[in-house]
């Protein structure tokens, strides 16, 4: 439903397209109540019959309206419009960029001033947490960084309350798994912890500009998150201080419980390594680290037991011999028992991890069989590794570190590009299908086509029939609608009639005339046309030109002949006799106008003069022609007048002169 130019909510007109989300389209507005421009975020058709997602946008409002902070977009209003099933929030207006986007642009970003986003970020969420909302989707995508430099958290789309966490699947995990903390990869429960974590990703984003997990599936990524423990970003960027780098270790811990335990912590140091950017304060817990519990001192009565001692060697004297004997060979087993177990990495031996990555599976059983370790697989689709090659392992290979005989290494195993059925596309506005292809690991190649019955940015077409099995990583071409073909309509104002049409007609345009009758401009001339010049319009369309049409008022006129009739000469066969006698044959007369004959052969009477030829009416300049006959000789008598000048029944008289 195209909603530019309407109004909803009876007060909020939509201006024009903001962005597009995965389930939402932000439109921008003008609140007519209170003079305002504001973003409108509007439900998408195809998810406003899907009771879950209607009750994920709900929560977006329910989640943000009550809070109010300088870095968290405020929510205005929320809306449901019956006549055209819209859902809709309206939020502030937000005038800057992504966090995305200026990491696209700029790349890396200085270190002091990642940590100033950070600082006020870590304050939108401190915010929120304390108020029992957590975010779970904090990405660059979602935080805007203004004008003045502020940054804006938005998107409270998929924000649950802590008290009502709950445990997702796998495959239906929300939020952006490029950002994903370890415990909403796996489904797990999330809390403000989670929400620590993908802004330790935000930073280290930001620090190094990539992000610390990349794959070709979002599979492979959500593994990465669960498996494998990231560089530390000071290997990617060396200027970036130790306190900085130790902050985004801190925040990106595998296990909640050693990462900042709430925003309040990570905020204290931030503002600490602003002052002191190479300090050793970011303390980092280790789980496996024990505790040194104190014991109670048990009390004997010394002098008592050490009477009893030299009784008995008193009493035995061999007896020291002996156990001083049993002292070294005790001693001496002791340190041979340490020695052997330092030497072979324990109690339990120990053996180097094996390198299994793009090894088969069998090839791994049998080297791991042959270390006295345990395998696990798991089988995921890949278009980079080949079928039944190892993708990765956990605990990843590191030369030199070992591991206890007996322990599990767990590995991923590709199962080649994954196979899927190809949706049809025809009919989707392309975002939608850019979507649908990159959630089946395709690329979409999008050839642009006029058409003048499909709106713009629509899908008209494509390549691969519907229902074709894909493999991920290929590519399907799809035509998209540019709309209809569009023309520059022309200037033809001051031209005539003939010439404006055909100037339309070669600019793929059609013409509509309306005459007026204008006396005081000039006649025959296009005087108006409904689409000013230089406006692209589609070809077709058809524009009205008004012409300037002088209607001239008709008159008539009476006309004379004033001649003697001819006479025919017999002593000169090339002569007319102009005299008074009486000739001897009759005369006729014909007379044409314009030369279309209205008098033909006329009898006229010897000797008249002031001959009445009969009347002409019209307007404009009239050609007039009169034919005398006589004897067989034809003379004709010819005048041009302008009846405009003439007054009505005016007369006018043809002479020999």
């Amino acid at each position: 439903m195209n909603l530019i130019g309407k109004i909803i909510g009876n007060r909020y007109e939509i201006l024009e397209e903001a962005g597009n989300g995965g389930m939402a389209t932000v439109f921008k507005a003008k609140d007519h109540v209170l003079n305002r421009y504001v973003a409108v975020k509007v439900l998408k058709d195809e998810y406003t019959t899907d009771s879950d997602f209607i009750k994920r946008f709900n929560t977006e409002a329910q989640s943000a309206a009550g809070l109010s902070h300088a870095n968290i977009v405020s929510i205005y209003d929320v809306g449901y419009e019956e006549e055209n099933n819209l859902y809709y929030i309206v939020m502030e207006l937000v005038k800057g960029k992504t966090l995305k986007q200026i990491i696209k642009k700029d790349g890396v970003i200085s270190w002091k001033w990642a940590v100033n986003i950070a600082m006020q970020i870590a304050s939108a969420l401190e915010e929120a947490h304390k108020n029992g909302i957590v975010h779970r989707d904090i990405k660059p995508h979602n935080i805007i960084i203004t004008e003045d430099g502020i940054a804006k958290v938005t998107d409270f789309g998929i924000a649950k309350a802590v008290s009502n966490s709950t445990i997702t699947a796998f495959g239906t995990t929300i939020g952006s798994v490029h950002y994903f903390s370890p415990e909403q990869a796996k489904g797990g429960i999330t809390d403000a912890k989670s929400d620590l974590y993908s802004l330790g990703v935000v930073m280290f984003e930001m620090l190094t500009g990539t992000v610390p997990f990349d794959a070709d599936t979002p599979v492979s990524v959500a593994l990465k998150h669960m498996q494998e423990e990231p560089k530390e970003p000071i290997e990617l960027n060396p200027d970036i201080p130790t306190a900085i780098n130790q902050i985004v270790v801190k925040a990106m811990r595998k296990d909640p419980s050693e990462r900042y335990q709430n925003a309040t912590e990570m905020l204290k140091d931030l503002a600490k390594a602003l002052k002191d950017p190479d300090g050793d304060f970011v303390i980092i817990e280790n789980k496996d680290g024990e505790y040194t519990r104190v014991m109670k001192t048990v009390k004997t009565d010394k002098n008592k037991a050490g009477k009893k001692k030299e009784n008995f060697f008193t009493k035995h004297p061999a007896s020291k011999v002996v156990l001083f004997i049993l002292g070294l060979i005790l001693l001496f087993l002791i340190v041979f028992f340490v020695t052997k177990i330092a030497l072979d990495g324990g109690i339990t031996k120990k053996v180097n991890i094996p390198n299994l990555v793009n090894k088969t599976l069998e090839e791994c059983k049998t080297e791991v069989d042959s270390l006295k370790l345990k395998l696990e697989s798991q089988e995921v689709a890949s278009s980079e590794v080949e079928e039944g090659k190892i993708i990765s392992q956990e605990p990843p290979f590191k030369q030199g570190e070992k591991i206890k005989q007996g322990e599990i290494i767990k590995v991923v195993v590709s199962k080649g590009p994954e196979t899927n059925e190809l949706p049809s596309f025809i009919g989707k506005k392309i975002e939608e299908a850019r979507e649908m292809a990159n959630a089946i690991g395709i690329t979409l190649v999008e050839e642009v086509t006029t058409s003048s019955t499909v709106e713009q940015g629509y899908v008209i077409g494509q390549g691969t029939e519907e229902g074709a099995i894909v493999k991920s990583g290929d590519e399907v071409t799809v035509q998209v609608s540019s709309g209809a073909e569009k023309t520059k309509v022309p200037y033809v104002i001051g031209m005539d009639e003939g010439t404006a049409n055909a100037t339309l007609v070669n600019a793929n345009l059609k013409a509509n005339i309306t005459y007026v009758n204008d006396s005081e401009k000039e006649n025959g001339k296009v005087i108006s046309q409904s689409v000013e010049s230089g406006e692209e319009v589609e070809a077709g369309t058809t524009i009205d030109l008004t012409v300037n049409k002088i209607e001239k008022e008709e008159k008539t006129v009476q006309l004379y002949l004033d001649v003697v009739p001819q006479v025919y000469n017999k002593a000169n066969d090339n002569t007319v006799n102009t005299t008074q006698e009486e000739p001897t044959d009759a005369v006729t007369i014909t007379v044409i106008v314009n030369g279309k004959t209205t008098i033909n052969g006329k009898a006229s009477k010897v000797g008249n003069k002031n001959e009445d030829l009969g009347k002409i009416t019209g307007s404009g300049t009239q050609k007039i022609e009169v034919r005398i006959t006589q004897n067989g000789q034809t003379k004709a008598l010819t005048s041009e007048i302008n009846i405009d000048e003439f007054d009505n029944n005016a007369k006018h008289y043809i002479t020999n002169k």
